[in-house]
């Protein structure tokens, strides 16, 4: 069910960006060919006007084909050169890339408004905009495989009930370290009051454990001109921290200190969706959000085969007065596309080790 989830919002998010490419270059009289739900191989197809739009079979996504993206002689100079993109002043060229970026954003916004409205969690220990907070509870964030909590039962998004606190269930924990330990829970929206008998463990360090990790959650709910406003500064700040993450993983990498293991890829994304589907429909949501914001940022980098990368050779474009050859232009977008995908494999490769 979490692959199916996950895939649905991979698809949303994917044509969210496309659909800014689309409508901006319909708008300025580009020639768009193809629309594309999913990847080939197609498994049928339609047209309406000038335009197919096609069903694919890979469900990851999908993609828009404007003519003249990637220039070649038919495009610059064939009989529909005029409305060709390649031929469209530079400014409109832009926006139709910037696009799809904006359309990321905007749906980030979005999601993270309608989480205001509807009732968004949110942890006491990071409340710097100080938001009203109510339902709070002392909420398991994460179950450690095979560990005492986890034999018992207890699961990610359980509301433990006989604490209200960490630290005070820490202590219990530490006092009763040889003791079975009852600890009474809430699952979802049912009010039944569960109970996991937990004998605890000792770690390493010789400190009781029962394998859990947990939080002081609550709900924010926001009326709706300032679950706006909030929504946008969310999504500012989110974009900020992205920004900052990805220059030390970038920084920290040409210093040969990088590292995979602070990247995911789509099976290390299923399982964040897993988690994330147990606390909630407004949880899938923020998610979501996150992961708009975070395509937003990744397609703005001045790397080729990436919205950045284009507005980059635009940008050189400019300054030069003159186009940069097309032949250069394709191979280079081709190479970029090529390591793009090598590093997508090789990160897939290590979600898959990471399971193991």
């Amino acid at each position: 069910m979490s692959i199916i989830i996950f895939l649905i919002i991979l698809l949303v998010l994917v044509l969210v960006h496309e659909a800014g490419h689309f409508f901006t270059a319909k708008k300025f009289g580009i020639r768009v060919d193809e629309f594309g739900f999913g990847f080939p191989p197609k498994l049928f197809g339609f047209k309406k006007g000038e335009t197919e739009y096609s069903l694919n079979l890979l469900p990851i996504g999908g993609f828009v084909k404007i003519f003249g993206e990637n220039p070649d002689e038919e495009s610059m100079n064939g009989p529909d050169a005029s409305r060709s993109f390649v031929n469209k002043p530079k400014w409109q060229q832009a926006i139709v890339l910037f696009a799809g970026v904006f359309m990321n954003f905007l749906l980030a916004w979005l999601l993270f408004s309608f989480g205001f409205m509807s009732g968004l969690p949110a942890s006491v220990n990071s409340q710097s905009q100080n938001y009203p907070l109510t339902d709070v509870h002392l909420v398991v964030v994460s179950v450690r495989a095979d560990s005492p909590a986890s034999l018992a039962g207890l699961q990610s998004g359980d509301k433990i009930v006989s604490f209200n606190d960490p630290e005070a269930l820490k202590s219990f924990i530490a006092t009763h370290s040889k003791e079975e330990i009852k600890i009474e829970y809430l699952r979802g929206q049912d009010n039944n009051i569960r109970v996991a008998e937990i004998i605890p463990t000792i770690n390493e360090s010789g400190v009781p454990m029962v394998g859990i990790a947990m939080d002081q959650i609550g709900t924010v709910k926001l009326p709706f001109f300032r679950a706006f406003w909030e929504g946008l500064k969310l999504a500012l700040g989110t974009a900020k921290g992205m920004v900052v993450g990805l220059y030390g993983l970038i920084a920290s990498s040409l210093q040969g200190q990088g590292s995979f293991d602070s990247l995911s890829g789509p099976v290390g994304m299923v399982g964040i969706v897993d988690d994330a589907s147990k606390f909630g429909f407004v949880y899938l949501m923020s998610f979501a959000a996150l992961i708009s914001v975070n395509l937003a940022i990744i397609n703005l980098l001045p790397f080729p085969a990436l919205d950045g990368g284009r507005l980059f050779f635009l940008l050189i474009e400019k300054i030069k007065g003159s186009r940069i050859n097309p032949n250069v232009a394709n191979m280079t977008n081709m190479i970029g596309f090529g390591i793009l995908i090598l590093l997508m494999l090789v990160v897939t490769y290590n979600d898959v080790l990471k399971l193991f």
